[in-house]
């Protein structure tokens, strides 16, 4: 059932990144205005991260929100990303609500890979804990990823397809993502042009830009094409490549075959004189003639200087 939000102002603050990489406003100079609805007290929310505690809680009490932002990252990426977790501790909070329907529990707004990388490591997760309704988890969501700008072409493509799928309105979903309604559209199109587990069994490939996204889903809505490429990613060899390079694979492996096109043989124009001073090729459009230099050394200049008067004749012939 798709849920009614209202936001009183889609307008975001001025922002800037702070020391720990979030988006808090702009010390100088003073906004004109202050904003409201859902965004502002998003960006309030954001702001108290440094000024106000942190809460130490355990991993495994923390849930994933209905529609995720990020696809899962490649293996080599993460391990070097969780042994720095390790090694220096967690330096940048997360940001969680208390769950909505379960109590006791806590919903993710952003901070899923620094979560499973402190799950990994055993140990707890510093995160703020703040109380955020749907449109702001997702709107937290957004402006963390805007301030990093880190999310692929395909990761926002498919966040945005997914949150529309989920009822939330166009306004909302652009906020989040910062762009015009344009630019959504296109977002969403290119995502719901692709088979979900296709794009997912990719990753986020984030080297890979829009136009190559567009046109593997028209390689892929060729007959037999989206069989071979899920059976091409399921092999174990595309599994332990890095998500680029499994987008090319699998974009080079749906390519449209090229036609053979038959080599036409020229046929020979040969002289009273037993010379092959040429040959034509011809088809719907065109002839093409081809003089023999080696036969005919001088042949072709003075067919050229004769081609005014001979094309003369032909035009009264017509006549």
């Amino acid at each position: 059932m798709a849920r009614k939000h209202l936001l009183s102002d889609l307008k975001a603050p001025t922002s800037s990144t702070t020391e720990f990489g979030e988006a808090r406003t702009a010390d100088a100079p003073t906004p004109q205005y202050t904003p409201r609805g859902a965004i502002g007290a998003v960006s309030r929310s954001i702001e108290a991260l440094k000024s106000q505690g942190l809460s130490e809680l355990d991993p495994e009490l923390i849930d994933a929100p209905s529609v995720t932002d990020r696809l899962d990252e490649d293996g080599d990426q993460f391990e070097e990303f969780a042994r720095n977790i390790r090694e220096n501790g967690q330096q940048v909070p997360i940001l969680v609500r208390p769950h909505p329907t379960v109590e006791g529990r806590y919903q993710i707004a952003y901070g899923r890979r620094r979560l499973r990388a402190v799950k990994a490591a055993g140990i707890k997760v510093k995160a703020a804990i703040r109380n955020l309704t749907d449109d702001e988890l997702v709107l937290a969501q957004g402006q963390e990823n805007n301030a990093r700008q880190d999310l692929s072409f395909i990761e926002r493509a498919l966040y945005a397809a997914q949150l529309e799928a989920s009822g939330y309105l166009r306004p909302v979903i652009m906020a989040a993502l910062a762009v015009d309604k344009s630019n959504l559209s296109r977002l969403i199109q290119a995502a719901t042009q692709l088979p979900d587990d296709i794009i997912r069994l990719i990753g986020a490939a984030p080297k890979t830009g829009r136009d190559r996204w567009y046109e593997l889903s028209s390689r892929l809505a060729t007959d037999g094409a989206t069989a071979k490429a899920r059976a091409l990613l399921s092999t174990g060899e595309l599994v332990s490549l890095g998500s680029d390079e499994r987008f090319v694979r699998v974009f080079d492996a749906v390519a449209p075959k090229k036609s053979k096109k038959e080599k036409v043989r020229p046929n020979v124009w040969q002289a009273d004189d037993g010379v092959k001073a040429a040959s034509f090729r011809e088809d719907k459009r065109t002839l093409t003639l081809m003089i023999d230099k080696k036969a005919a050394p001088e042949f072709g200049e003075f067919l050229m200087s004769a081609l005014p008067e001979i094309y003369a004749s032909f035009k009264k012939s017509k006549q």
